[in-house]
Protein backbone atom coordinates (compact mmCIF):
# COMPACT_ATOMS: atom_id res chain seq x y z
CA UNK A 1 0.00 0.00 0.00
CA UNK A 2 3.38 2.58 0.97
CA UNK A 3 4.44 2.10 -2.73
CA UNK A 4 1.16 2.79 -4.52
CA UNK A 5 0.78 5.40 -2.48
CA UNK A 6 3.90 6.95 -3.51
CA UNK A 7 3.35 5.91 -7.32
CA UNK A 8 0.69 8.23 -6.65
CA UNK A 9 1.91 11.21 -5.01
CA UNK A 10 4.87 11.10 -7.25
CA UNK A 11 3.03 10.84 -10.05
CA UNK A 12 0.33 13.39 -9.81
CA UNK A 13 3.15 15.88 -8.48
CA UNK A 14 5.17 15.29 -12.22
CA UNK A 15 1.80 15.08 -14.03
CA UNK A 16 -0.11 16.86 -12.38
CA UNK A 17 -0.21 20.43 -14.20
CA UNK A 18 -0.82 18.49 -17.77
CA UNK A 19 -3.90 16.89 -16.42
CA UNK A 20 -5.22 20.12 -15.12
CA UNK A 21 -4.20 21.37 -18.72
CA UNK A 22 -6.05 19.13 -20.43
CA UNK A 23 -9.10 18.69 -18.06
CA UNK A 24 -9.82 22.58 -18.20
CA UNK A 25 -9.61 22.87 -21.98
CA UNK A 26 -11.74 19.78 -22.86
CA UNK A 27 -14.10 21.44 -20.27
CA UNK A 28 -14.38 23.94 -22.22
CA UNK A 29 -14.31 22.62 -25.82
CA UNK A 30 -16.89 20.46 -24.49
CA UNK A 31 -19.35 23.56 -25.14
CA UNK A 32 -17.39 25.14 -28.00
CA UNK A 33 -21.03 25.58 -30.03
CA UNK A 34 -22.38 27.59 -27.61
CA UNK A 35 -19.95 30.04 -26.72
CA UNK A 36 -18.40 30.89 -30.28
CA UNK A 37 -20.52 34.70 -30.76
CA UNK A 38 -20.36 34.73 -34.80
CA UNK A 39 -23.39 35.88 -36.68
CA UNK A 40 -25.63 32.84 -37.74
CA UNK A 41 -23.89 30.79 -35.41
CA UNK A 42 -27.59 29.48 -34.56
CA UNK A 43 -28.92 29.38 -37.94
CA UNK A 44 -30.88 25.77 -38.75
CA UNK A 45 -29.09 23.20 -40.80
CA UNK A 46 -29.27 23.28 -44.62
CA UNK A 47 -30.48 19.45 -45.70
CA UNK A 48 -31.21 20.24 -49.33
CA UNK A 49 -28.52 18.56 -51.85
CA UNK A 50 -29.33 21.68 -54.30
CA UNK A 51 -28.79 24.04 -52.11
CA UNK A 52 -25.57 22.76 -50.47
CA UNK A 53 -24.39 22.04 -53.92
CA UNK A 54 -24.88 25.63 -55.14
CA UNK A 55 -23.30 26.72 -51.72
CA UNK A 56 -20.19 24.49 -51.76
CA UNK A 57 -19.09 25.71 -55.31
CA UNK A 58 -19.51 29.46 -54.25
CA UNK A 59 -17.10 28.43 -51.27
CA UNK A 60 -14.71 26.42 -52.67
CA UNK A 61 -14.23 28.81 -56.11
CA UNK A 62 -11.26 29.73 -55.51
CA UNK A 63 -9.69 26.78 -53.87
CA UNK A 64 -6.56 25.23 -55.14
CA UNK A 65 -6.22 21.64 -53.14
CA UNK A 66 -5.81 20.86 -49.43
CA UNK A 67 -8.46 22.58 -48.51
CA UNK A 68 -11.49 20.89 -46.64
CA UNK A 69 -15.06 22.66 -46.41
CA UNK A 70 -17.29 20.98 -42.73
CA UNK A 71 -20.83 21.75 -43.20
CA UNK A 72 -23.14 23.23 -40.39
CA UNK A 73 -24.18 20.94 -38.15
CA UNK A 74 -27.75 20.88 -35.58
CA UNK A 75 -25.53 22.58 -32.81
CA UNK A 76 -23.58 24.93 -35.42
CA UNK A 77 -25.01 26.98 -37.90
CA UNK A 78 -21.72 28.14 -39.36
CA UNK A 79 -20.00 26.28 -42.38
CA UNK A 80 -16.03 26.38 -41.92
CA UNK A 81 -13.62 26.04 -44.57
CA UNK A 82 -9.96 25.19 -43.54
CA UNK A 83 -6.51 25.57 -45.47
CA UNK A 84 -3.67 25.16 -43.70
CA UNK A 85 -3.58 27.70 -40.55
CA UNK A 86 -5.90 29.80 -42.15
CA UNK A 87 -9.79 29.22 -43.25
CA UNK A 88 -13.16 31.31 -42.64
CA UNK A 89 -17.07 30.88 -41.47
CA UNK A 90 -19.39 31.48 -43.47
CA UNK A 91 -23.48 31.33 -43.20
CA UNK A 92 -25.22 28.62 -45.64
CA UNK A 93 -25.99 31.67 -47.75
CA UNK A 94 -22.48 31.62 -48.93
CA UNK A 95 -22.10 34.93 -47.06
CA UNK A 96 -18.63 34.82 -45.22
CA UNK A 97 -18.40 36.13 -41.47
CA UNK A 98 -15.14 35.79 -40.12
CA UNK A 99 -11.53 34.89 -41.46
CA UNK A 100 -8.05 33.92 -39.58
CA UNK A 101 -4.89 33.55 -41.16
CA UNK A 102 -3.46 31.97 -38.17
CA UNK A 103 -4.71 29.61 -35.41
CA UNK A 104 -3.88 31.75 -32.70
CA UNK A 105 -6.89 34.62 -33.88
CA UNK A 106 -9.74 31.89 -32.86
CA UNK A 107 -9.61 30.63 -29.36
CA UNK A 108 -11.27 27.01 -30.30
CA UNK A 109 -8.48 26.68 -32.82
CA UNK A 110 -5.80 26.89 -30.47
CA UNK A 111 -7.48 25.60 -27.67
CA UNK A 112 -7.98 22.73 -29.85
CA UNK A 113 -3.81 22.40 -30.39
CA UNK A 114 -3.25 22.76 -26.32
CA UNK A 115 -5.77 19.98 -26.11
CA UNK A 116 -4.42 17.88 -28.41
CA UNK A 117 -0.86 18.44 -28.91
CA UNK A 118 0.05 20.47 -26.07
CA UNK A 119 0.77 23.07 -28.53
CA UNK A 120 4.00 21.15 -29.38
CA UNK A 121 2.78 18.70 -32.28
CA UNK A 122 3.05 15.12 -32.43
CA UNK A 123 5.76 15.33 -29.29
CA UNK A 124 3.48 17.01 -27.43
CA UNK A 125 0.38 14.69 -28.50
CA UNK A 126 2.50 11.84 -27.52
CA UNK A 127 3.00 13.34 -24.10
CA UNK A 128 -0.93 14.40 -23.72
CA UNK A 129 -1.12 10.40 -24.41
CA UNK A 130 1.53 9.51 -21.65
CA UNK A 131 -0.42 11.99 -19.45
CA UNK A 132 -3.80 9.82 -19.74
CA UNK A 133 -2.25 6.53 -19.32
CA UNK A 134 -0.92 8.14 -16.39
CA UNK A 135 -4.08 9.47 -15.59
CA UNK A 136 -6.11 5.77 -15.38
CA UNK A 137 -3.23 4.66 -12.88
CA UNK A 138 -4.21 7.60 -10.77
CA UNK A 139 -8.08 6.88 -10.85
CA UNK A 140 -7.28 2.96 -10.25
CA UNK A 141 -4.58 3.63 -7.22
CA UNK A 142 -7.00 6.33 -5.99
CA UNK A 143 -9.76 4.29 -5.30
CA UNK A 144 -7.82 1.27 -3.86
CA UNK A 145 -5.95 4.52 -1.48
CA UNK A 146 -9.54 6.26 -0.83
CA UNK A 147 -11.02 2.20 0.32
CA UNK A 148 -9.05 2.97 3.88
CA UNK A 149 -10.39 6.27 4.38
CA UNK A 150 -13.98 5.32 3.09
CA UNK A 151 -15.20 6.50 6.67
CA UNK A 152 -14.73 9.97 6.84
CA UNK A 153 -15.69 10.96 3.40
CA UNK A 154 -16.64 14.75 2.89
CA UNK A 155 -17.50 15.92 -0.79
CA UNK A 156 -16.37 19.37 -1.06
CA UNK A 157 -16.44 21.67 -3.93
CA UNK A 158 -13.30 23.14 -2.79
CA UNK A 159 -10.55 22.60 0.18
CA UNK A 160 -11.87 23.38 3.73
CA UNK A 161 -8.19 25.10 4.09
CA UNK A 162 -5.62 25.56 1.52
CA UNK A 163 -2.92 23.01 3.87
CA UNK A 164 -1.58 19.44 3.03
CA UNK A 165 -4.32 17.42 5.11
CA UNK A 166 -7.39 19.98 3.77
CA UNK A 167 -5.69 19.51 0.27
CA UNK A 168 -5.33 15.81 0.80
CA UNK A 169 -8.95 15.12 1.86
CA UNK A 170 -10.61 17.07 -0.56
CA UNK A 171 -8.44 15.10 -3.41
CA UNK A 172 -9.53 11.69 -1.88
CA UNK A 173 -12.82 12.40 -2.20
CA UNK A 174 -13.61 14.89 -5.36
CA UNK A 175 -11.79 11.86 -6.75
CA UNK A 176 -13.82 8.98 -6.44
CA UNK A 177 -17.10 10.89 -7.31
CA UNK A 178 -15.61 11.62 -10.44
CA UNK A 179 -13.47 8.34 -10.63
CA UNK A 180 -15.80 6.31 -13.25
CA UNK A 181 -16.50 9.51 -15.89
CA UNK A 182 -12.44 10.31 -15.28
CA UNK A 183 -11.77 6.85 -16.14
CA UNK A 184 -13.67 6.64 -19.56
CA UNK A 185 -12.49 10.47 -20.85
CA UNK A 186 -8.93 9.31 -19.80
CA UNK A 187 -9.26 5.38 -21.71
CA UNK A 188 -11.02 6.92 -24.59
CA UNK A 189 -8.64 9.66 -24.71
CA UNK A 190 -5.60 7.13 -24.59
CA UNK A 191 -7.16 5.10 -27.32
CA UNK A 192 -7.15 7.91 -29.84
CA UNK A 193 -3.88 8.37 -29.32
CA UNK A 194 -2.28 5.04 -29.29
CA UNK A 195 -3.92 2.72 -31.66
CA UNK A 196 -2.11 -0.36 -29.45
CA UNK A 197 -4.44 0.46 -26.10
CA UNK A 198 -7.32 0.83 -28.47
CA UNK A 199 -6.11 -2.65 -29.97
CA UNK A 200 -6.44 -4.41 -26.21
CA UNK A 201 -9.46 -3.07 -25.26
CA UNK A 202 -11.11 -3.64 -28.64
CA UNK A 203 -9.89 -7.52 -29.31
CA UNK A 204 -12.95 -9.17 -27.81
CA UNK A 205 -14.94 -7.55 -30.55
CA UNK A 206 -12.87 -8.63 -33.39
CA UNK A 207 -10.15 -8.98 -35.10
CA UNK A 208 -7.73 -6.09 -34.74
CA UNK A 209 -5.58 -6.68 -37.99
CA UNK A 210 -9.41 -5.97 -39.40
CA UNK A 211 -9.82 -2.69 -37.66
CA UNK A 212 -6.15 -1.19 -38.98
CA UNK A 213 -7.89 -2.16 -42.80
CA UNK A 214 -10.83 -0.75 -42.70
CA UNK A 215 -9.77 2.44 -40.90
CA UNK A 216 -7.41 3.11 -44.09
CA UNK A 217 -8.66 4.77 -47.32
CA UNK A 218 -8.14 2.87 -50.50
CA UNK A 219 -6.05 3.83 -52.86
CA UNK A 220 -7.53 5.53 -55.77
CA UNK A 221 -5.98 6.87 -59.23
CA UNK A 222 -7.62 10.25 -60.02
CA UNK A 223 -6.98 13.27 -62.75
CA UNK A 224 -5.35 16.10 -61.57
CA UNK A 225 -7.84 18.55 -59.96
CA UNK A 226 -10.27 20.42 -62.31
CA UNK A 227 -10.02 24.00 -62.44
CA UNK A 228 -13.84 24.55 -61.25
CA UNK A 229 -15.13 21.48 -60.30
CA UNK A 230 -18.87 20.93 -61.15
CA UNK A 231 -19.35 20.98 -56.90
CA UNK A 232 -23.35 20.58 -57.41
CA UNK A 233 -23.38 17.46 -59.20
CA UNK A 234 -20.43 15.92 -56.50
CA UNK A 235 -22.77 16.95 -54.02
CA UNK A 236 -25.70 14.98 -55.61
CA UNK A 237 -24.04 12.25 -56.79
CA UNK A 238 -22.84 11.89 -53.34
CA UNK A 239 -26.69 12.18 -51.78
CA UNK A 240 -27.93 9.46 -54.16
CA UNK A 241 -25.11 7.18 -53.07
CA UNK A 242 -26.34 7.58 -49.59
CA UNK A 243 -29.86 9.12 -49.70
CA UNK A 244 -30.52 9.09 -45.63
CA UNK A 245 -27.09 10.10 -45.29
CA UNK A 246 -25.91 14.06 -44.23
CA UNK A 247 -23.04 15.38 -46.19
CA UNK A 248 -20.14 16.68 -43.78
CA UNK A 249 -17.04 17.19 -45.41
CA UNK A 250 -15.65 17.65 -48.44
CA UNK A 251 -12.37 17.41 -48.69
CA UNK A 252 -9.66 18.69 -51.87
CA UNK A 253 -6.72 16.34 -52.92
CA UNK A 254 -3.60 17.06 -50.90
CA UNK A 255 -1.03 16.28 -54.08
CA UNK A 256 -1.45 15.58 -57.71
CA UNK A 257 -3.44 11.66 -58.04
CA UNK A 258 -5.72 11.63 -55.18
CA UNK A 259 -9.27 12.15 -55.36
CA UNK A 260 -12.09 14.29 -53.86
CA UNK A 261 -13.31 12.81 -51.16
CA UNK A 262 -16.97 14.17 -49.32
CA UNK A 263 -17.71 12.48 -45.38
CA UNK A 264 -21.15 11.74 -44.64
CA UNK A 265 -23.12 10.85 -41.83
CA UNK A 266 -25.63 8.47 -41.39
CA UNK A 267 -28.24 7.98 -38.70
CA UNK A 268 -26.78 5.40 -37.31
CA UNK A 269 -23.11 7.14 -36.59
CA UNK A 270 -22.24 8.04 -33.47
CA UNK A 271 -19.07 10.67 -35.50
CA UNK A 272 -20.13 13.93 -35.41
CA UNK A 273 -18.55 13.97 -39.21
CA UNK A 274 -19.52 10.35 -39.82
CA UNK A 275 -17.10 8.12 -41.39
CA UNK A 276 -19.55 6.94 -44.42
CA UNK A 277 -17.48 7.83 -47.35
CA UNK A 278 -17.63 8.45 -51.03
CA UNK A 279 -14.82 9.55 -53.45
CA UNK A 280 -14.83 10.90 -56.37
CA UNK A 281 -12.30 11.80 -59.25
CA UNK A 282 -10.88 15.13 -59.38
CA UNK A 283 -10.72 16.11 -63.28
CA UNK A 284 -13.89 14.37 -64.05
CA UNK A 285 -16.19 14.28 -60.88
CA UNK A 286 -17.58 10.63 -61.29
CA UNK A 287 -17.41 8.14 -58.55
CA UNK A 288 -14.43 6.53 -57.96
CA UNK A 289 -15.84 4.06 -54.98
CA UNK A 290 -17.95 4.33 -51.65
CA UNK A 291 -17.63 3.12 -48.10
CA UNK A 292 -20.83 2.44 -45.77
CA UNK A 293 -19.98 2.62 -42.36
CA UNK A 294 -22.76 0.63 -41.17
CA UNK A 295 -21.50 -2.12 -42.95
CA UNK A 296 -17.96 -2.03 -41.63
CA UNK A 297 -16.73 -4.81 -38.50
CA UNK A 298 -18.07 -4.64 -35.10
CA UNK A 299 -14.42 -3.78 -34.05
CA UNK A 300 -14.45 -0.99 -35.98
CA UNK A 301 -17.97 0.34 -35.15
CA UNK A 302 -16.95 0.36 -31.62
CA UNK A 303 -13.48 2.58 -32.63
CA UNK A 304 -15.44 4.95 -34.39
CA UNK A 305 -17.85 5.27 -30.79
CA UNK A 306 -14.63 6.73 -28.82
CA UNK A 307 -14.25 10.31 -30.24
CA UNK A 308 -17.91 10.93 -29.77
CA UNK A 309 -17.92 9.47 -26.14
CA UNK A 310 -14.46 11.29 -25.32
CA UNK A 311 -15.89 14.84 -26.89
CA UNK A 312 -19.45 14.45 -25.81
CA UNK A 313 -20.47 14.45 -29.12
CA UNK A 314 -23.55 11.74 -27.97
CA UNK A 315 -25.59 11.84 -24.87
CA UNK A 316 -27.16 14.77 -25.09
CA UNK A 317 -26.91 17.70 -22.62
CA UNK A 318 -26.72 15.35 -19.57
CA UNK A 319 -23.60 13.37 -20.98
CA UNK A 320 -21.50 17.09 -22.31
CA UNK A 321 -22.53 18.53 -18.62
CA UNK A 322 -20.84 15.09 -16.53
CA UNK A 323 -17.83 15.47 -18.78
CA UNK A 324 -17.58 18.96 -18.20
CA UNK A 325 -17.75 18.57 -14.79
CA UNK A 326 -14.65 16.08 -14.63
CA UNK A 327 -12.92 18.17 -16.59
CA UNK A 328 -12.91 20.53 -14.36
CA UNK A 329 -12.48 18.04 -11.56
CA UNK A 330 -9.34 17.03 -13.64
CA UNK A 331 -8.40 20.33 -13.91
CA UNK A 332 -8.88 20.82 -9.65
CA UNK A 333 -7.11 16.86 -8.49
CA UNK A 334 -3.92 17.88 -10.96
CA UNK A 335 -3.07 21.33 -10.32
CA UNK A 336 -4.08 21.03 -6.64
CA UNK A 337 -1.93 17.66 -6.48
CA UNK A 338 1.18 19.56 -7.76
CA UNK A 339 0.55 22.99 -5.28
CA UNK A 340 0.28 19.72 -2.55
CA UNK A 341 2.90 17.90 -3.60
CA UNK A 342 6.05 20.45 -4.35
CA UNK A 343 4.94 23.03 -1.15
CA UNK A 344 7.07 23.43 1.94
CA UNK A 345 5.87 20.97 5.01
CA UNK A 346 5.63 22.27 8.14
CA UNK A 347 7.50 20.15 11.01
Amino acid sequence: MRTIELLHRWGGGLLGLILAVLGLTGAILVYKETWIALPHVDDARVVDPAALGQLTARLLKDASGGESLIYANDRFGLVQFRSGNGGFYAAQSGEIVERWSSQWERPELWLFDLHHYLLAGETGKFLAGIAGLAAIVFVVTGVILWWRTRRTFRLRLWPKRLSQPAVRMHHRDLGIVTAPILFLAALTGVMLIFRPVAHVVLAPMGSTATLDEELQSPVFKSAPLASHPDWPAIVERAHRTFPDAAIRIVALPRKAGEPITVRMKRGEEWLPNGRTMVWFDAGSGLILGSRDAGALSPVTQAFNAIYPLHAAKVGGFAYRFLLCIAGIAMAMLGSLAVWSFWMPRRS
